[in-house]
């Protein structure tokens, strides 16, 4: 059994973060460190929680002793402005602000006795705990895990490319209605068009018979993240604050686990991978994921049917392999 509290972490420009606690009932004092998982783009921190087969990210840490937090950045989930002024959501807002209370608000609570916290990033939230790293260089951070996250965009896919060609119009853009979008499409597409799914998702690998719980997980995009993306696409690097994050990751030393899949549409090896390259530590692990007959697209990292072990089960073991020794 699992037991979860839920939490805020308050930003300096004016954002109350929602954020939730998981531990294995019982376990009134985890060993190592525990583990903060941020959310992608136009996603919140649901899918954690959720499986469709039942075994849950959350539940499969947990249940390995480790302490999880999920934090849900600005304008994902429960999270809130507290005023009118707060500060609207960006790539470099989400890095430097929405991360670093996070963080703070771990390290308050945690039933650990850690000083240091393991960062795990899914999609853009890996690639905004890049950023981070580069931009806060923070000494609380402990190993970072990333599951289908690109740094450099080394390939893109067509589809990709044509959606972020202009910032100018990226930035203009106002979505709205993704889930019931979602909600539709999903099963439509896996039964009329499954090659068009197949670059996100291998619907033969996801059971889609609960889509209305599994589309809780979608957010509606936000026009300036949007534009950053569009930016950064177009640049190859990521750019913030006049810093290249793929350089200045030259400089971080943290070990670094990397989750690709095989046939990753959204987020190709070769953008996932580069940051291996770019890393300045000798602790970079690859994970791999999929082969030729059960193949992996970007979703089925989290919720494909065989996640739980092919994805879940090796991240928890790699985190506590480099948890520091207690006495």
């Amino acid at each position: 059994m699992l037991k979860t509290q839920e939490y805020w972490a308050h930003t300096d420009d004016g954002w109350q973060l929602h954020m939730k606690r998981t531990v294995r009932s019982g376990l009134e004092r985890t060993r190592g460190r525990p583990v903060l998982i941020v959310p992608g783009y136009g996603m919140n921190g649901f899918i954690f929680g959720f499986h469709p087969r039942g075994t849950s990210l959350e539940s499969c840490l947990a249940m390995a002793d480790i302490e999880v937090w999920t934090v849900n950045l600005r304008l994902q989930g429960a999270s809130r402005p507290l005023h009118r002024n707060a500060g609207q959501p960006s790539l470099r807002r989400y890095a430097e602000l929405d991360v670093a209370a996070a963080v703070q608000v771990v390290l308050k609570y945690t039933q650990t006795t850690a000083d240091k916290v393991d960062l795990f990033g899914c999609s853009l939230g890996g690639s905004i705990a890049y950023a981070h790293m580069a931009l806060v260089g923070d000494q609380r951070i402990g190993s970072l895990v990333t599951v289908g996250a690109p740094l450099r965009w080394a390939d893109v896919h067509p589809a990709v490319r044509f959606a972020f060609s202009s910032p100018r119009l990226a930035g203009a853009f106002k979505m709205g209605g993704a889930r019931t979008l979602a909600k539709a499409a999903l099963p439509l597409l896996a039964r009329r068009a499954p090659r068009l799914l197949s670059v996100y998702m291998n619907s033969a690998h996801v059971d889609l018979e609960r889509v209305s719980e599994l589309i809780q997980t979608v957010e509606d995009p936000h026009p300036r993240v949007n534009k950053d993306i569009a930016l950064w696409i177009n640049n190859s690097d990521m750019i913030l604050r006049g810093i290249n994050v793929t350089s200045a990751l030259a400089n971080i030393r943290n070990p670094l686990l990397v989750v690709v899949s095989n046939r990753d549409g959204i987020v190709p090896e070769p953008a996932a991978l580069s940051v291996v390259e770019a890393w300045g530590g000798i602790d970079r692990h690859i994970l791999r994921v999929g082969d030729a007959v059960r193949w992996y697209a970007h979703a089925d990292l989290f919720v494909g049917n065989d996640a739980p072990a092919d994805v879940f089960e090796p991240i928890a073991h790699w985190l506590k392999d480099r948890w520091p020794n207690e006495r």
